[in-house]
Parts: C-alpha cells; structure tokens; sequence
C-alpha cells in the first residue's frame, strides 16, 4: 500500500478473532503507533475509577490525531463494532490529512474462536476478559462501507499476517 500521507489502519473484529496480534505485528512492520482501546480504557478504570463507556474511543481519536498529522502512521486497535465507532475513525483521518483502511478481523470457525476466548491470557494488568458467552452476545453491526476482511480460521499467526501484508500490499520483509 503506497501513500505520500500517513495511514490509519482501523482495525475492527470481535474479541479472541486475532485483531490485537495482527495490529501489533502490522505496528511494528510499518513502524506506525500502536494505539490500543484495551489500554486506554483499563486505564481510564485504573487511575480514574470511571465506568467506561466512549471515552476511550475519544481519548484515542485525539491521539491518533496528534500522530496523524505530524505524519506518522497509527494503528488502532479496537472492537469498532457500530457504525458510529467505524464512521468517527474516518473523520480522524480525513480531518487529520491521513488516509485510512478499514481492517476487519474474523474467525469464521466457530468452534476454534470459541476455543480462543476461553484460553487467551490477558497482557493488561486489571483487564477482564470477555466469556463466550460475552462474545456471542455483543453488538456488532454489519459493515456498511468498504473494508478489507483477514479470516484467521485454520492459520497460524504467521499465515494470517503473510494475508495482511498481501492485501494491504506492503512488503513481505
């Protein structure tokens, strides 16, 4: 993926489908920020004693705005399950001059990404994780506008990322 301005890569998908691992590996192959919701929010609980609800998604666009128009490339890291999260990360990158790409991240095998959730460590102090059950139940609009889809079912991380690079078009170095 060729681009004279910095990209927003918005990553979306339900939790234990592989996004939080593709993000970190795309992060560190393009050497863009890595912007994680999971982090902003735990810590907003942590050093705030706020029930969460968008401000994580706010404080999140404001940084990723800041990086954006000084040129660097950021890769959020988020459920982004509504139209409205989807729809106000494109604004961050319009109003910030950036282009953006749309990354939605699935698990189409059911029982596999059941497997995921109920085995996956945490690696934020403090987070509690989301049941199967949690996962079943969670609001996830369909998507409406274009994005590039990575199935992680049936590969390891190594294939699912190969797939990124591929449709992204970046180099495989």
């Amino acid at each position: 993926m060729k681009s004279e301005k910095p990209i927003l890569f918005i990553f979306s998908g339900l939790p234990g489908a592989g996004k939080t691992t593709l993000s970190q590996l795309l992060a560190q192959h393009t050497k863009s920020i890595y912007l994680r919701i999971d982090t902003v929010e735990q810590g907003l609980r942590d050093l705030c004693n706020i029930d969460v609800q968008g401000e994580g998604y706010r404080i999140s666009y404001r940084i990723a705005s800041d990086n954006l128009r000084l040129g660097i490339s950021v890769v959020a890291d988020s459920c982004n399950s509504i139209s409205l999260t989807r729809q106000e990360w494109q604004e961050v990158a319009d109003n910030s001059g950036a282009d953006y790409v749309n990354i939605e991240v699935i698990c189409s095998d059911k029982f596999e990404h059941k497997k995921r959730v109920e085995n996956r460590q945490t690696t934020i102090a403090g987070l509690i994780l989301p049941s199967w059950k949690d996962v079943e139940n969670r609001e996830y609009s369909p998507w409406k506008t274009q994005r590039l889809v990575v199935d992680t079912a049936n590969k390891d991380i190594g294939e699912s990322f190969t797939e990124l690079k591929t449709i992204l078009k970046l180099p495989h170095t």
